[in-house]
């Protein structure tokens, strides 16, 4: 089945196809400063920190902020670092990332997210078309520009910012 699981607190999973085209998007090699906004059930999660090396996830909503960590630390994965906040901000502190992943749709282009993406990295997101479509984009920076590629339509849950309303 491919499709979107509802998870918890008006969220869902994007279907399995999507993260997988995602995390092969992101052309990670084991070594990889990884950020994923959005950390939701943490399904997206254990891929990221399967394949690229250290990852930082940020999620909004503090019920599935907790679900997550608590499920992923069973499994055992110890090169994750948590942070329950407006992943919309990135994680500054930690930055720069070799590649960046978000896994809900914004109104704007990223460009915050973009300036904590080192150089020749690549950040996956969901990005609104004129035409009020969501579509699947890579971005890949080089030295001075970045180069946007759009992959394919989607369907993403908007991105959050207010934790007070999403805490149930």
């Amino acid at each position: 089945m491919n499709s979107a699981l509802n998870i918890s607190c008006g969220q869902t999973t994007p279907t399995p196809t999507t993260v997988m085209l995602m995390t092969e998007l992101l052309e990670l090699d084991g070594q990889c400063k990884v950020l994923e906004i959005g950390t939701g059930s943490g399904y997206n999660a254990a891929f990221l920190a399967e394949f690229g090396g250290e990852l930082y996830t940020v999620e909004i909503i503090p019920k599935l902020a907790k679900l997550a960590k608590r499920r992923l630390e069973r499994l055992g994965y110890a090169n994750i670092r948590y942070k329950t906040g407006d992943g919309s901000e990135g994680w500054e502190e930690h930055a720069p990332y070799d590649r960046i992943v978000v896994t809900a749709s914004a109104e704007k282009e990223p460009v915050h997210l973009l300036s904590q993406l080192k150089p020749y990295g690549i950040m996956v997101a969901p990005s609104y078309t004129e035409s009020g479509r969501q579509d699947l984009v890579t971005y890949c920076k080089r030295e001075t520009v970045v180069v946007k590629y759009r992959i394919k339509g989607v369907r993403f849950v908007p991105i959050t910012h207010d934790l007070e309303a999403n805490d149930g």
